[in-house]
């Protein structure tokens, strides 16, 4: 009987210390990689530099729109004179 309480009671130990040893483990998973919000946003910057998020369009509308509004500014001045 005695040996039977001493494995239960090993049992709940190293059940005990396997729990403390995952708690543990789930709270240093909370801890924060940046010491300030500053190292924070500058990092997710470069990711999402890195990512391509932040590159131009590639787009010739505004070229496109830009020669014609010059092109009818100068038909209106050559127009006027």
């Amino acid at each position: 009987m005695i040996h039977i309480m001493n494995m239960v009671r090993s049992q709940n130990a190293h059940a005990l210390m396997s729990l403390e040893a995952a708690a543990a483990s789930a709270r240093g998973g909370f801890g924060c990689l940046f010491a300030t919000a500053d190292e924070y946003e500058t990092a997710l910057i470069s990711e999402r530099r890195a990512q391509g998020r932040y590159d131009r369009p590639r787009s010739r509308w505004a070229l496109v729109m830009f020669v014609g509004c010059a092109l009818m500014i100068a038909g209106t001045v050559l127009l006027l004179s």
